[in-house]
């Protein structure tokens, strides 16, 4: 299984008591730590999605851009949406969720942001607002119109960096790479009113693959 490249230092440190234990001739304790290393860099892993099962190339989809429980799905919460009339879909990644993050729409990147924050469990509304994020924001031509998809990278408790690998004025596909978050956290999609939503609260959602929605 590919393995992002950001699980080096993590692996590293994971694997120095491991070899320790070993040294010190400590079967047991060098077979669970070295467990623990391995669930720290499988943490890590980056599984390739099947595009042949997903409509990638249809402009009108909207993918999933993580891995996780729908904590949200339908008008935006309060304070939390960009300006405008927003729709929201919220997924909440566990620790043993996969972390690679991908764009939930295609199109020319106008801008990622950073804000500092703080580190709320990333399960609670509070934490759209006060945890640390980026926020992406990818606008297509479609027939001669215009549409613009906003997406948030948020950190949790344990969550402490984001990775965002895409840049404003970069082009990016529906369902591709762009990032990862380390350590629990959450994603925010924001979608226009026209867009028809094909997910619901409680339902597990595959980065990649599940269909969020679809412009009409």
């Amino acid at each position: 299984m590919k393995i992002d490249p950001a699980a080096k230092p993590f692996t590293a440190m994971a694997a120095v008591p491991t070899v320790l234990a070993a040294a010190a001739r400590r079967p047991r304790a060098t077979l669970a730590l070295g467990l623990l290393t391995a669930g720290v860099t499988l943490f890590f892993r980056d599984p390739d999605r099947t595009p042949d099962r997903t409509p990638v190339a249809d402009p009108d989809v909207v993918l999933a851009p993580a891995d996780g429980m729908i904590v949200h799905a339908g008008p935006a919460q309060e304070g939390v949406a960009p300006e405008g009339e927003w729709q929201q879909v919220s997924i909440f990644l566990s620790l043993l969720d996969v972390h690679i993050n991908r764009s939930p729409y295609g199109g020319r990147v106008l801008s990622v942001t950073h804000v500092p924050g703080r580190f709320l469990a990333a399960y609670r509304a509070a934490s759209a607002t006060k945890n640390e994020r980026s926020e992406i924001v990818v606008e297509r031509v479609v027939d001669g119109q215009t549409r613009r998809v906003v997406y948030r990278q948020l950190v949790g408790q344990l969550a402490r960096r984001i990775v965002t690998r895409i840049k404003a004025g970069d082009e990016v596909g529906t369902g591709e790479r762009m990032g990862l978050m380390k350590f629990g956290s959450r994603m925010d999609v924001f979608l226009p009113a026209d867009v028809a939503l094909e997910v619901s609260k409680g339902q597990r959602a595959v980065a990649g693959e599940t269909v969020l929605g679809r412009f009409q």
